[in-house]
């Protein structure tokens, strides 16, 4: 009889009060990136859809996205 194999244990950790950019597709994520106020403000990028911003840079990262036509839907308890 076959024994069940542990299930493997990966590293992770849990970040409070971030703030992520959750887009469409992977192409607008790139265009975002492309533009230089924006990059400045991006810390990592997690997936190909997902930016990681920098603490307290929501408000300019939401100005530029509103300057370049976006309509950006800000979710969680700080959302204004």
């Amino acid at each position: 009889m076959n024994e069940p194999q542990p299930a493997t244990r990966l590293p992770a950790k849990l970040h409070r009060r971030v703030c992520l950019v959750l887009t469409e597709d992977a192409m607008l994520a790139e265009e975002l990136l492309a533009r230089k106020k924006l990059s400045s403000e991006v810390l990592g990028r997690l997936s190909d859809r997902t930016l990681l911003i920098r603490p307290g840079r929501v408000e300019s990262v939401l100005d530029e996205l509103r300057k370049m036509g976006h309509t950006p839907q800000v979710v969680g308890k700080s959302a204004s």
